[in-house]
């Protein structure tokens, strides 16, 4: 491990990714990035003559280089995105909430459905008359008359281009800051008949990938694949996921066994395993070798192609790619130095990759197998080869689960006990699986698949989901609502880092690191529960159909809410307990008209409209299920320091509290537009 940091690209990459980073956060001009790249570059040259007149490498060398490395990160994720370049189409027009503008676009992929709408990713080429580019969220209200759009579908709309919201609710998932690492930043909405379909101009990679993957799905339908087992067989074979429904994609997140349904690491391993048997006998031709080399890296970027050439399987393709060459030319490849080439190319291709959970996760998992695993393996060695073959599988899917864990409970708040049991009994067949899967395609497209055979493989991909949905339902073994902050994963990270380094060789320096990082984890225990108990919060979330209000008390909160919504325990409920880490979780009550929280006195006024007290002055009034009231009186009896509108409020209503609390010069907040009205320790947050 000590050479590996040693690699000068592996040095390289992490100066590449702390520029990523900063240039993330804190905007460069590109005239200014190129002055400095340009001075950085002719002072490395004036270093580099002059080491080798002296015939010795000054420290300033790798010091520039390094420094090189960190603005060459800067600068990939500054010119990499889109609404630095003049041509993007915010530049052209500001937009406005009452503003329709004229646009064509072109479909660039389809994206997982929802209840009632299709949505799909496009490319704003012309706006308002003007060409431009960017991407935009495309919604299509459902409707059983008309086809979903396709790959390189073009249109031309007029309609409001609109800002994605920011979530409503605290710890509620950021959609907005989600699309923005896709480089998405408004979106529309609309029926079908808003718009309107064009002659297609051009067709692209992904345009034909999709034909093809069209062209096989019908071939399987026609075979009898249908519902969950044409969807896994879309996931794991064509790298498509928007076919899974929520329940299946949930049995596998359960059952700790989600990676097997995103092309990765595991799948083009497996695929280069194949073709380098295939393409064994071209080997004892002269120059045979060469040419099995260049036709498996064909092979391998056109199925990348034909996947989508997704984040997942663009870095594993990258990755193979590698090994494929480094096999080629009979040169030993170590794995970290292989992945850590791919990702550095992979990062400065597209730098936004470095901010995606996947990409985060694989090349976690990947290097905890490398370096935890043999570890591991070698704590016991079993005497029968069957046992051994099981305890290597075993020991792999450890070594991978303790190299994600933090960051896999940072995301998702819940552990699969039973990970080990899933991945034993799929990882073995996953091979047989896609093999299988990949000459069941092929002879459905040429319309040769014998149906017997695609019986057995449906009937197995079922039962793999009927296992899957099993060990997900043993919730006893499911670990969930796990509060775990970013502060905790550095921390955790320190001491398996250390910790390995200790085992490696047990000199007191590295024992002296470990406890560090264990005094590190008490001290981000003791941090957050000092802020846990210390925190004081009345909320008024946001919801359309209901009212819901929380009262928090330190590790303790309790809810409020309509009589119709008291027994549910909603989805932002959830993210809030999970997100503020509460320890106790009291029964749930009807709301109050009155509650009394620090020094303030706040009024709920309900449908029935009574808001007048003799020996009460509330502080703060909340309006909620479209109380017919005069506000302006109201305010003038009462003089609050806020008004707070929930959801349940009527829109026509909302628009003339506003103007109403504009006039008499008091705070209004709109949940429907601000988000949950949060009072935090006796101060409001709008």
């Amino acid at each position: 491990m000590i050479k590996f940091l040693k690699f000068i690209p592996a040095q390289l990459t992490f100066f590449l990714i702390v520029g990523i980073l900063f240039g993330n956060y804190f905007s460069f001009l590109p005239i200014d990035l190129f002055s400095i790249f340009g001075g950085l570059i002719l002072l490395l040259t004036a270093v580099y003559f002059f080491a080798n007149t002296q015939f010795q490498t000054p420290f300033l060398f790798p010091v520039l280089v390094f420094l090189i490395s960190f603005f060459i990160g800067i600068g990939a994720i500054t010119f990499n995105n889109q609404l630095n370049n003049g041509k993007h189409y915010s530049k052209i027009i500001q937009f406005s909430a009452e503003e329709p503008v004229s646009a064509l676009f072109t479909i660039e992929s389809v994206l997982k459905s929802t209840k009632y709408y299709h949505k799909y990713e496009a490319e704003v080429f012309q706006l308002n008359g003007k060409k431009t580019i960017g991407k935009i969220l495309v919604n299509i209200k459902k409707d059983s008359a008309n086809s979903q759009l396709q790959v390189d579908d073009c249109l031309a709309v007029k309609m409001v281009f609109s800002a994605v919201a920011e979530p409503l609710n605290p710890y509620g998932f950021n959609y907005k800051k989600y699309l923005q690492q896709q480089q998405i930043h408004h979106q529309i909405y609309g029926e079908n008949f808003q718009f309107l379909r064009l002659p297609k101009t051009n067709q692209t990679l992904k345009g034909i990938a999709a034909k093809i993957r069209e062209k096989i799905n019908l071939a399987l339908i026609q075979n009898g694949f249908k519902d969950d087992e044409l969807a896994v067989v879309n996931a794991l074979l064509l790298g498509q996921r928007q076919h899974l429904t929520s329940e299946l994609q949930q049995s596998y997140v359960g059952a700790g066994a989600i990676h097997i349904l995103a092309i990765s690491g595991l799948h083009i391993g497996i695929i280069l395993l194949i073709l380098t048997a295939v393409f064994k006998p071209l080997h004892y031709f002269k120059y045979g070798k060469l040419t099995a080399t260049i036709i498996i890296i064909a092979i391998l970027w056109m199925y990348a192609i034909i996947a989508g050439l997704s984040a997942s399987v663009v870095r594993a393709v990258t990755m193979f790619t590698s090994i494929a060459i480094a096999m080629q030319v009979n040169r030993p490849s170590s794995t970290y130095k292989t992945l850590v080439i791919s990702m550095f190319f992979l990062l400065l291709f597209n730098p936004y990759y470095l901010f995606e959970m996947g990409f985060q996760l694989s090349y976690l998992a990947v290097f905890s197998i490398v370096w935890i695993q043999p570890k591991i393996y070698h704590l016991w060695s079993p005497k029968f080869w069957i046992l051994d073959k099981l305890w290597q599988l075993l020991t792999v899917s450890m070594a991978a689960q303790i190299g994600v864990l933090p960051l896999s409970l940072y995301y998702f708040h819940q552990f699969p006990g039973l990970f080990f049991v899933s991945n034993l009994v799929i990882i073995p067949v996953l091979g047989i699986i896609l093999t299988a899967g990949i000459i069941i395609i092929s002879l459905a497209v040429l319309q040769i698949a014998p149906q017997f055979l695609v019986d057995v493989y449906i009937f197995i991909i079922r039962q793999m989901n009927h296992f899957v949905s099993w060990i997900s339902n043993q919730e006893f073994f499911i670990i969930q609502q796990i509060s775990f902050s970013f502060l905790l994963i550095i921390a955790f990270y320190a001491l398996l880092f250390f910790g390995l380094k200790w085992t490696e060789k047990k000199v007191f320096f590295r024992f002296v690191l470990v406890l560090i990082s264990v005094i590190l984890i008490q001290t981000v225990f003791v941090f957050e529960k000092y802020k846990l108990e210390s925190t004081k919060e009345f909320i008024v979330f946001n919801e359309s159909n209901s009212s819901t209000i929380g009262i928090r008390n330190g590790n303790t909160a309790q809810f409020f809410a309509s009589e119709d919504s008291l027994k549910t325990n909603t989805n932002f409920m959830t993210a809030y307990i999970v997100g503020s880490g509460l320890d106790e979780i009291s029964p749930s009550e009807k709301i109050k008209n009155l509650y009394f929280f620090s020094n303030e006195t706040i009024l709920i006024v309900d449908s029935l409209g009574i808001y007048k007290f003799n020996s009460l002055r509330p502080t703060i009034v909340i309006l909620r299920q479209s109380p017919k009231i005069n506000l302006e009186r109201l305010i003038k009896n009462l003089n609050p320091k806020i008004v707070v509108a929930d959801g349940t409020n009527y829109k026509s209503y909302l628009k003339d509290w506003e103007q109403t609390c504009l006039k008499n010069k008091t705070p209004f907040h709109n949940t429907l537009q601000k988000g949950a009205f949060v009072l935090n320790n006796n101060l409001f947050i709008p």
